[in-house]
């Protein structure tokens, strides 16, 4: 990579209080190489778990403040919902400075136009977490969610991470295939999109794809979680990396 000030892209932090570890990487990694970039985009599963924009917990209100020097600084930041922060809502954009950006964004990155996405629609071959993502992505499931007590939220965040990770084990189990995005949905969302690059989080499985379309040849590129990868896409005018965090 150059030296020019690159375009960052990270996704899949999960991150929770019981690893204070991950939380200090990611403060680290804001105050450090994020500060010498010329925007940040984080494409969803920041947090574990993400009860609603009132929740005091400190280690939440820590990431806040660290975004918001960040953004303050005069780094953009852009935030795309995953299947575990799908709450977040206009409070923590405010607070922030982060700007909130529908799944599925299509920018112009360097000559390129970039298709953004968490990357769970992609993975379609797994019904059940399909129809579970329509229903908690609905307006009016959202709006309900959001009138619970901070208590309720709580107890019924536990409760779905506890399903999550029982379904998750059952299927790497039984069919671990059905856990990566779905080839023709890849297709389609090309052709669709009109994009040249896909950047997309959520599989955990970093890897940079060739993906041919008709007689056009395009690339997908697959950010990793931080628990085990410390996944970060680098790309400035001389092009991209897909590495792990610079120490």
């Amino acid at each position: 990579m150059s030296e020019a000030r690159p375009t960052l892209f990270i996704s899949d932090l999960h991150l929770d209080g019981e690893r204070p570890d991950i939380t200090a990487q990611f403060l680290e990694f804001l105050d450090r190489e994020a500060r010498q970039s010329s925007g940040l985009y984080i494409l969803g599963d920041l947090f574990e778990a993400w009860i609603g924009d009132d929740d005091p917990d400190p280690d939440k209100r820590r990431v806040i403040a660290a975004l918001k020097s960040l953004t303050h600084g005069g780094v953009p930041v852009y935030f795309i919902h995953g299947n575990r922060d799908f709450l977040i809502g206009r409070r923590f954009a405010k607070e922030t400075g982060v700007k909130l950006l529908p799944d599925g964004t299509l920018i112009e990155l360097y000559g390129k136009r970039v298709l953004l996405m968490h990357g769970d629609t992609l993975c379609i071959d797994d019904p059940d977490y399909q129809r579970l993502r329509r229903i908690v992505r609905n307006p009016f499931v959202q709006f309900i969610l959001r009138c619970l007590s901070l208590g309720q939220r709580q107890k019924l965040a536990t409760k779905m991470r506890a399903g999550s990770k029982k379904h998750i084990e059952s299927k790497d189990r039984t069919a671990p295939q059905i856990m990566d995005v779905n080839q023709g949905a890849v297709r389609r969302t090309f052709e669709q999109e009109q994009a040249e690059v896909i950047v997309h989080g959520h599989t955990h499985r970093p890897a940079i794809h060739d993906v041919s379309v008709g007689d056009h040849a395009f690339k997908r590129i697959v950010l990793g979680d931080w628990y085990e990868q410390g996944s970060v896409l680098r790309w400035d005018e001389q092009g991209f990396e897909l590495a792990g965090l610079r120490r």
